[in-house]
Formats: structure tokens, sequence, C-alpha cells
């Protein structure tokens, strides 16, 4: 028979260091939004529940108003029977009992393996697991060892350790089975020098060693200890040409033959072929090969003696520390599904909430998990599986939701309840075509009834305030939480909604009307919070607020930017010197932009008084005018927003005219000025001009050559003339 068993991968190698839907206080919760139908309610929540009772709801109530919880239906008056709560279920397809030992013959150590689940989305099913750990279950251990140069020592010790490797395997089970491979370096850059002579012959000339290769199955699993220690004479030690990473590549190619892989690709298809790897190291990378282990699931590390010669008692120890550690976990689940495992063992662990791990499980113990499926949205017929690692039993899971109410709807037409114009679905009225209504009762003839909900639609865009339902054309109003109507064209008034004054609707002092606080004699504000009184807003000259606010609540409430107490100063105001400043002008100096009409400009505004000397308080103001004369003046405000009174000095302080002489004697000097500073401004120019001129004739001149020859042109200018009547005496 050809079985094909756990299987156990020892590595061993010597490296380099490298440098919505919720339970409130315990009560179950319908969170609903829009629901017309049974199954709109249904798929709101897990706990929102469905009353198909006739006549359940009121005149002008919402149909949504049948979906609630079970609980709070009971107490509106549902009948149980006539509520409709999908459940989930589950049935158990294959349960074959858990074996006791093996007997040559696959053994079962996972119950049930095959289960169905019937869910109602959002709301959790729990199932158990169990599982027994069987007596001689047969184990493959396939020896895979680094050949690099730097494992010479340890070939010779491996060598001779097949005796003691059998006997460590009888220990554990009499039906085990050995195999054997070997890796180097991975030959590809950059993980590798490629030189061709350097992979030929890695080593030096004093060692005889084979060429450098990646990955090389040497022994198939085999019973035979003979066979095991021939192959494992035979092979040669090679050289050291890269870093560890080529412990990976010979792993991977160990589980599936494949390509270079990463460590989570490694991970999985040692996952996937039920591989536990035992690493054996030396100890100067043991915490990287941890680091490495707490990445591949059901894997141990051990620290190598200097020799190996420890390997039989590590294998040994690193077995039963993994058999002994039962993983349950999953594999791709669906979308919007959710696994929780609750382990129930006396060594249970937390590791996450996608597995469930009970540790320290001797052989024939048998332990169990509690497993919740969770689907969060409408599925059927998705499947899944869940295993322990490590070991190929496994739960199949067929998943199924419900989200279609099943109602108890009458056989025949009920004429009266719809009008004759449709038929029950649920308990509320599927109305015929050209019929539209509660139960049925408008006729809309050629019309659709989407024209006539635009009637319906108040100026925020929506259908009745979403207080009420569009029949006919006209707004239907529901009834309020506590028994009340809404009321208004749009049903959007009703008098429950009013602003609040120590948790009493409008202050107990008043009655709310569409919203708003209706107060009762003697009360005032938007809570009918106050009596009416004006004491606390009384200025000291007996004025309300200076004019510059309302009495409320017995509280100045101020203008912009006045003050409180009593609205008699402005923080965010600008400034009246600056803003009186025309009209002070034209009226006490009739003067400035406001001339032609100052008595329209400022009567209302400003009333003033010219004086030799200020008699009111209040703050200097000293502004220049038109005319460029300093003005000095003092503002003291009225009653009201706008209104002051001011005394202006009758004296304003203006600067002394210009001299004439003066300005026309420095005009007459600034031009002569400038006219001798253009003349002089030419000159220069005229004779920088010339004295270019000259270098450049004199530069000419150096570099003219002359012939020294007479012309035979050239007449001497001196002339000769002889007096005939001269005789030399």
């Amino acid at each position: 028979m050809n079985h094909h068993w756990p299987f156990v991968l020892l590595s061993i190698f010597l490296s380099v260091a490298p440098n919505g839907w919720c339970l409130t206080n315990g009560e179950e919760v319908c969170f609903k939004s829009i629901v017309n139908s049974c199954n709109d309610c249904v798929r709101s929540g897990p706990y929102c529940a469905w009353c198909q009772q006739l006549n359940f709801t009121k005149a002008g109530e919402q149909e949504s108003a049948r979906c609630e919880t079970r609980f709070k239906l009971m107490e509106r008056g549902c009948n149980e029977e006539e509520i409709i709560d999908l459940v989930s279920s589950q049935q158990v397809e294959k349960n074959e009992p858990l074996s006791t030992s093996f007997n040559m013959q696959e053994p079962i150590q996972l119950s049930p393996q095959k289960i169905s689940l019937r869910l109602r989305p959002g709301r959790p099913t729990t199932f158990s697991v169990s599982f027994k750990r069987v007596q001689g279950y047969p184990v493959d251990l396939y020896y895979l060892m680094d050949l690099s140069f730097s494992m010479r020592d340890d070939l010779e010790n491996v060598k001779g350790l097949g005796q003691d490797l059998f006997a460590a395997l009888k220990k554990i089970t009499q039906h085990a089975q050995i195999g054997f491979g070997a890796f180097v370096d991975k030959t590809v850059l950059p993980y590798t020098n490629t030189n061709k002579k350097k992979l030929q012959r890695p080593c030096d000339e004093n060692y005889q060693c084979q060429a450098t290769f990646g990955y090389r199955h040497v022994l198939s699993m085999t019973p035979r200890i003979e066979e095991f220690k021939t192959k494992v004479t035979q092979q040669l030690i090679s050289g050291n040409l890269d870093s560890p990473e080529g412990s990976l590549d010979a792993m991977m190619q160990a589980a599936v033959c494949g390509d270079y892989p990463s460590v989570g690709q490694v991970a999985m298809q040692l996952e996937k072929e039920h591989i536990q790897p035992i690493f054996a190291v030396t100890q100067d990378v043991e915490d990287t090969y941890k680091q490495l282990s707490r990445m591949i699931p059901k894997s141990e590390v051990g620290v190598l003696s200097q020799d190996s010669g420890n390997v039989v008692q590590l294998i040994e120890k690193a077995y039963n520390r993994l058999s002994s550690k039962v993983t349950l976990t999953h594999d791709t689940l669906p979308e919007n599904v959710r696994v929780v495992y609750t382990p129930r063992c006396d060594n249970a662990k937390q590791e996450g909430n996608n597995k469930g791990v009970c540790d320290n499980v001797h052989v024939g113990q048998k332990i169990s998990f509690d497993v919740s499926v969770t689907a969060d949205s409408c599925m059927e017929n998705k499947t899944f599986t869940i295993r322990p690692l490590g070991i190929k039993d496994t739960l199949m899971v067929t998943l199924s939701t419900s989200c279609e109410c099943q109602c108890r709807d009458p056989s025949e037409s009920s004429p009266q309840f719809c009008n004759g114009k449709g038929r029950i679905n649920c308990g509320i009225c599927s109305c015929t075509q050209g019929s539209v209504g509660q139960f049925c009762e408008c006729s809309i003839g050629n019309k659709d009834e989407h024209s006539l909900r635009r009637y319906c639609l108040s100026q925020s865009g929506m259908e009745c305030e979403s207080h009420g339902d569009c029949v006919c054309g006209r707004c239907q109003c529901h009834t309020t939480a506590s028994g009340g109507s809404y009321y208004g064209d749009f049903c959007e008034c009703d008098d429950e909604h009013c602003e609040k004054f120590q948790n009493k609707l409008c202050g107990g002092n008043g009655k709310c009307n569409c919203g708003k606080c209706e107060c009762h004699p003697g009360f005032d504000g938007s809570a009918c919070q106050c009596t009416i009184s004006e004491e606390g807003c009384r200025t000291p000259n007996n004025t309300i607020c200076y004019g510059r606010g309302n009495c409320k609540c017995n509280r100045c409430d101020c203008k912009n930017g006045y003050q409180r107490p009593h609205c008699q100063t402005c923080l965010g105001c600008p400034d009246a010197c600056q803003i009186k400043l025309n009209c002070i002008e034209c009226l006490g100096f009739e003067s400035g932009p406001f001339k032609k009409n100052c008595s329209m400009a400022c009567r209302d505004s400003l009333f003033h008084e010219m004086v030799d000397q200020f008699t009111i308080s209040s703050m200097l103001c000293q502004q220049r005018d038109s005319n460029g004369c300093w003005i000095k003046f003092k503002l003291d405000q009225q009653f009201g927003e706008n209104k002051y009174m001011a005394e202006i000095l009758k004296h304003r302080d203006c600067p002394e005219p210009p001299s004439v002489a003066a300005i026309i004697g420095g005009s007459i000097a600034s031009v002569a000025l400038i006219g001798i500073f253009l003349l002089m401004l030419i000159k220069l120019l005229i004779y920088v001009k010339d004295l270019k001129e000259f270098r450049k004739f004199e530069n000419e001149k150096k570099k003219s050559k002359w012939a020294e020859a007479d012309n035979p042109l050239f007449q001497n200018a001196t002339t000769t003339v002889t007096n005939p009547t001269f005789t030399g005496e």
C-alpha cells in the first residue's frame, strides 16, 4: 500500500549570520434603515424580526414598524406565531469515529469530516470539532543537509548516524521512513559567484569536493537503513559561494520542485503538503532561524553541536514538541465570512482569532475546539476547509445563508383587506397595477406613482419629511413615539420636539406648537425659561441696554460688537474719531467733504458745541482736516447706536503757508545748476570720443611699414635760378 503520511522535513546547515450588528448592554437591538418588506427587514440586522400579523400597524403608521426584535414585537402585541425570525441551523454530513491506533489503514484523528451550515447573516453559529492523536502514527523524515564546505566535519559524523536515526524514529512509531537530499548554493546571480571555473571547482586543491549545485534529491523515502547509509556515504562536500538563501530554495524544491521561493511561499507550500520542518543550525544563527520559524507554522529550531553529534537527540526533542502541539486553522475563507476558535483542553493557547492551539497533547488524548462561524452577507453553497496543521485530516464546511422570508400568507386573495386590488404578502398588501396605498385604496389611473409622490415633497426635498406616507398625492402623517401625531401639509410639525429647560418641554411655562415654544404670560425665552423683567438691563441713566440691544431673560442681548452687561462699549466697532471727522469739520469750520450738505448728513447722528476748553471727560480726538489743519474734539456717545454729543475747540492748528520768493529763487537756481551739469556732461562725452579716435589713429600708425626708396616721380621743391648777367666778379 502507498500511504502519504505526515512528513517531517529536517534542514541541517551552517550559515553565516547576515547583517451594525450588535447587542447593547446584553439586549438584542435591530438597527433598521430603509424597510419596505420582510426581506428588507431580515437583511437589516441579525436580530431584526418581522410581524406578519394583519392590522398590526395603526392607521397612518409605516409598515417598517413591523420590523423590530422579537421581544419588542411581542411587547407591542404581535403574536409569537406571527413573527418571522430567521434562525441558523447546522447538519453533520459525515462523522466517522476517531481511530484509537494505526492498523495500516488511513487513521481518523479529526471529527466530524463534513458539515453543512445555514446561517442568519451577522449571527454566529458554533459547533464542536474533536481531535485525538493516534498511537503509532507513521512518520516520514526527509534529511535535507547543507553540503557546503563549512559542513565537512559534520558530514563525516552524519554518515555514521543512520542506525541512531532509525532507532530514534522507532521510539516514535513502528512505521517510519527516511529520505535524503542536499543543497549548497543558489547558482544564479545575485545569490552566488557565477564564475564557471569557480562553480566547477569551488574548493581548494587540498580537498576533494563536488561542483556547486542548488538542490539535489538523493534518496526517496525508504524504510531500509542500509540504503540510507549507502547513499549518505557517497556524498561529497562542496564550496561556500553565497549566504544562506540556498536553504529556502532547497526546502521549496524538496516540497514541490518549484522556482526560487520567498519565505511566505515556503510556509504556504509546507503547510499545504503537511510538512513540519526542523531547523538544526549552529548557535551563531539560532536567533535568525527562530525569527524564520515564527513565519513558518509548525516548525522548530534546534542548536547543533560543533560536530553535529547531537542531531539525533535534536530531532527527537523537536518532533515531540511539534507532534504534541495541535493547531486547528482553516484555508482561504469565502468573502465576508469570519471564523473564531476556542480550544477546550488543559493547555490552551491564544495565538490569534484565526487558529486554536492546544499544547502538550499526549498520544490517545482527546481534545476539542468550539468553532464559531459568522457570515456578514448573503451567499449560497460556499465552502472552506478546517484542518490541524501538519495533519492531513480535514473538515469540509459548506456554507449558505437565510436571507428570504418564508411567510405563511393566506392561500386565497383577501379582497376585503386590500380593497380587492391586491394580495397579502407577509402581512402587508401587494397592490395590483393602477393601485397604491397601505390597503391599495388609491387608484392612480393612467398616472404613475412617481408623479403622485412629487406632490408630497417638501422644500427640503424629503417626502412628507420622513414622518408620513404619500397616499394619492397627499401626506398621511404617522404617530410619534409617544403616541402623538405629526401634522401639516408635509407632516413637518409636531408638538413634542421643542426646546427643553430643566428637562421640561418649554420649561413647563409654555406650550409646544410646531417645534416652537409659545410662552405663558410673564415668561420669555426660547424655552420659556425666564420671567419677564428689565431690572437687569436698566442702565445708570435709566435706559434699557443704552438702546444698543434687547432685554431678554433679564439680560441685555447686545447688537454686533457691543459688550455686556449693558451694551455700553463696542470693542469691534470702527474708531468714532475717524468716522465723525467730516461732520466735525463741516459743523465746526464749514469746510470739508460735507460742506455743501452738512445739515442733512450730520443732523441725526451728531450734536456739537464750539468751546474754548473741554468740559466732558471722554477720550480726546485729534484729527487732520481736508486743509491739513489739526482739529481737537471730544465725543460722548448718546442713547442709541450712532448718536454722539461733540465738543470742538474753536482754534485749529494750521501750518504756515510757504514763501513764494523762496520757491521761485530755488526753482531758478535748480534750473541753472541742471543746465551747467548738462553742458559739462556733453563736453565730457565729446572729450572721451576724441580721445578714443586719437588712440585708434596712434595704433594704426604703429602698424604701418615704410619702404626706404626714392620715388621716381618726386621732384624736389627747391629751384635753382642762374642770373645771366652775373659774371662772377
